[in-house]
């Protein structure tokens, strides 16, 4: 069993910065390809980023330059700086992780990012 805790989250300026964190429980986490989705208010999530357990990253057009996702495997956690906040990053952000060969993910509770225009 894997438990995914986000932390991070708030109220910010537009331009401002923001970092998430995601930590997990459980063993072999260096396995998991992690990714952070964010949910606006009446539609599906969308992915923001994700990194696999050897590292390569992946960013949605509309964050790319602006975010950055890297892992800490030591420390069991994922973490996804957000810089030049714009108020249409305002949304529910989530935490996933999908061990290697499984076809599960787990997820976290979210994370709520407001950004004040």
């Amino acid at each position: 069993q894997v438990r995914l805790v986000e932390s991070g989250g708030g109220l910010v300026q537009a331009g401002g910065s923001l970092r998430l964190s995601c930590a997990a429980s459980g063993s072999q986490f260096n396995t998991y390809c992690v990714r952070w989705l964010r949910q606006y208010p009446g539609k599906q999530r969308e992915l923001v980023a994700s990194i696999t357990s050897g590292g390569s990253t992946y960013y949605a057009d509309s964050v790319k330059g602006r975010f950055a996702i890297s892992r800490d495997n030591a420390k069991s956690t994922v973490d996804l700086q957000m810089n030049s906040l714009e108020a249409e990053d305002t949304a529910v952000y989530y935490c996933a992780a999908q061990p290697r060969g499984s076809a599960y993910t787990y997820w976290g509770q979210g994370t709520q990012v407001t950004v004040s225009s």
